[in-house]
């Protein structure tokens, strides 16, 4: 699935995740509330409220629950245009009840917000918007229109005009900020927890790579010692049936056969083995390797190393980590992307920090966005232009934040800049003037302890199931 489809999709698979039971607890709240504010008025206050209508609107809320319980199964899960209904069966019924007692005389007319709260969390941008529409409607409806508050002296119960539009105003203001807030805050949780999500699971699947690279270098290493005595006894038949030329040949084709299972388990153990050597490795062979996939997508990727000031001459020897790897493998293709021709992975290090710089000759970040580079999901439409520059480029943001996610666990410090003014004409081609990534980790945090000391790789680790 596209990037540019993974919001959509997320927002209506939430709007299923709420289940029924909750939306029914919520409401027996709902219901015992009203029936209490009823109770109040009529017993405390002594107001004359029409008993039979208020009891009837609550009873409907009721008899809902009722058949909601006996109908439905316990786990059931709203669809879309279930929660949509349910919400919007909420609304009219407390609306109703707004008119029965006093519209927006009764303060409690600003419980009108709860509904379309629920809905700005949970359901669709079209299903808020016609929420947020019908509500303000009835709230503009019961300005004029309501039965009065009255007491049992027959006073009616009001406040002055100027209050009700300033009611009035609030409500509509509330029904418009409060939507857009939520509705915003939610989108940003879902985003991030999205994000999270595949950042995860990136991880797992390069884990499980490396992992299954290990089972297949051990599975060689057990299988060698039988696949070596196949082929010595074969090769011992072959040399003592000269004289039955059809049993030989059988004998070598045993030895052939032999041969192709080693070179086999041979080429599936490169993948990855679970000993020392796999545990840690030279820097630049690190960062060749989290490179090695955008080696050949038409641009140039430049690796330039060496000490920097008080650092010794032999490059370190780091922690081979799995979201180390993945997260410059993302940042290259971020930058093989965005350039023109070449991108540059400049490698310093010395006696405190191991720093990694990865440039390109593209026309950098957006001025405006580089204080949100590494948020998910930040991308906006592409344009036309856009589209004809990078067809190949689909990105939403999100490979820069599993990126900043994966080496920031793993210790790391990242810091986005541009080498030049990305509005400024001129520049050649080939020129380190686009954006700029840098990495930084302190080298106690990424250099392995073995490889510092310069001890034996000893024996290898038994892989545990």
């Amino acid at each position: 699935m596209a990037n540019s489809e993974i919001g959509l999709t997320s927002e209506y698979q939430r709007s299923n995740w709420i289940r029924l039971r909750t939306m029914i607890l919520l409401r027996w709240f709902a219901i015992i509330g009203q029936l209490t504010a009823i109770t109040v008025a009529q017993k405390l206050y002594n107001l004359q409220l029409e008993l039979g209508l208020c009891y009837l609107a609550v009873g409907v809320s009721v008899i809902g629950n009722l058949v909601a319980i006996f109908i439905f199964p316990e786990n059931k899960r709203l669809s879309e245009t279930e929660n949509f209904l349910m919400v919007m069966f909420d609304l009219l019924q407390l609306c109703f009840l707004l008119y029965l007692t006093g519209g927006l005389h009764n303060p409690f007319s600003l419980l009108v917000l709860a509904p379309v709260t629920v809905s700005a969390s949970v359901l669709s941008l079209r299903s808020t918007l016609t929420l947020g529409l019908t509500a303000f409607l009835l709230v503009s409806g019961m300005v004029f229109y309501h039965l009065p508050l009255r007491t049992e002296m027959g006073f009616i119960l009001r406040i002055p005009d100027l209050f009700v539009y300033g009611q009035w105003t609030a409500i509509t203001i509330a029904l418009v900020f409060i939507s857009v807030y939520t509705r915003r805050i939610t989108r940003e949780m879902n985003s991030m927890s999205d994000a999270l999500a595949a950042t995860q699971m990136a991880l797992a699947r390069a884990q499980k790579l490396n992992d299954l690279g290990g089972v297949v270098a051990a599975a060689a290493h057990e299988l060698g010692t039988p696949l070596a005595t196949i082929k010595l006894a074969s090769s011992e038949l072959a040399d003592d049936l000269d004289d039955r030329p059809d049993l030989q040949e059988d004998a070598l084709l045993i030895r052939e056969q032999a041969d192709r299972c080693r070179d086999i388990l041979r080429s599936m153990g490169r993948a990855g083995k679970d000993d020392l050597h796999m545990r840690y490795a030279p820097l630049v062979e690190v960062i060749r390797e989290a490179a090695e996939p955008h080696q050949d997508r038409g641009k140039d990727i430049v690796l330039e190393e060496g000490p920097g000031p008080g650092g010794e001459f032999n490059q370190p020897q780091i922690l081979r980590r799995p979201e180390v790897i993945h997260g410059l493998r993302n940042l290259v293709q971020n930058a093989v992307d965005f350039a023109a021709s070449t991108v540059w992975i400049e490698t310093i290090w010395t006696d405190d920090v191991i720093s990694i710089r990865i440039i390109d000759d593209g026309r950098g970040f957006p001025q405006h966005l580089l204080g949100r580079i590494g948020d998910p999901f930040m991308r906006r439409r592409r344009s036309d232009a856009d589209r004809k520059a990078r067809p190949e480029y689909e990105g939403m943001g999100l490979g820069l934040f599993i990126a900043k996610t994966l080496l920031e666990r793993s210790g790391a410090e990242l810091s986005f800049a541009n080498a030049s003014d990305p509005f400024t004409a001129g520049h050649p081609s080939g020129e380190r003037r686009g954006a700029v990534v840098e990495v930084v980790w302190p080298r106690s945090k990424i250099v392995a302890d073995v490889a510092q000391a310069g001890g034996g790789l000893g024996e290898n680790q038994p892989i545990e199931a």
